[in-house]
């Protein structure tokens, strides 16, 4: 079970990559961090620097089709990069024409809605993006974690750190369906 973690350079929040990568690595999982760039991404703890974690594949060498699921931490300046980059953009929204799962946290439905994949779907995030996801044609709900299957690929949101054990728990057992 390969699951991508998709990030920009700078601006994840670390707990939003670290939990979910130790919940797929400890389920036998194997994730692998990519980003738009090689070489290291800056983690933050909110609006402080973090820890630096190294790069294994850059977005624009990676297909969608070799991994079992796809998981997009949060941040703010995270997923605000990630939308600015078409590979980036266009990774993501090959998995949804795959049928594959993805799992998005906190700010991290940005990169879902430059996607155009949330129309027609319900999720939540952080409250702050309840007008981008309405107006992106999806149904913003303000709950711990919405498994959301009104397309060909299952999508599992959260609003924010203090949701991740529920997160965790969701989106697991869409990607060992996978896997």
């Amino acid at each position: 079970m390969r699951i991508a973690f998709l990030m920009a350079p700078e601006g994840v929040e670390q707990i939003e990559l670290t939990d979910p990568w130790h919940a797929v690595h400890d389920a036998g999982g194997e994730p692998v961090l990519l980003s738009t760039r090689p070489g290291r991404i800056q983690a933050f703890n909110h609006l402080d620097k973090a820890d630096v974690f190294p790069v294994q594949q850059v977005v624009g060498d990676a297909s969608a089709d070799s991994f079992a699921g796809l998981v997009l931490p949060g941040g703010v300046a995270n997923p605000d990069a990630l939308r600015m980059d078409e590979q980036a953009v266009s990774f993501v929204r090959d998995f949804f024409e795959q049928g594959r799962p993805v799992a998005a946290i906190c700010h991290a439905p940005w990169t879902l809605i430059e996607a155009d994949v949330v129309r027609g779907r319900t999720l939540t995030s952080w409250p702050s993006l309840r007008t981008d996801i309405g107006n992106a044609g999806g149904t913003w709900v303000d709950e711990q974690v919405v498994v959301c299957e009104a397309g060909p690929a299952t999508l599992v949101t959260s609003r924010k750190p203090d949701d991740l054990k529920a997160f965790r728990e969701a989106f697991l057992p869409e990607f060992l369906k996978r896997g």
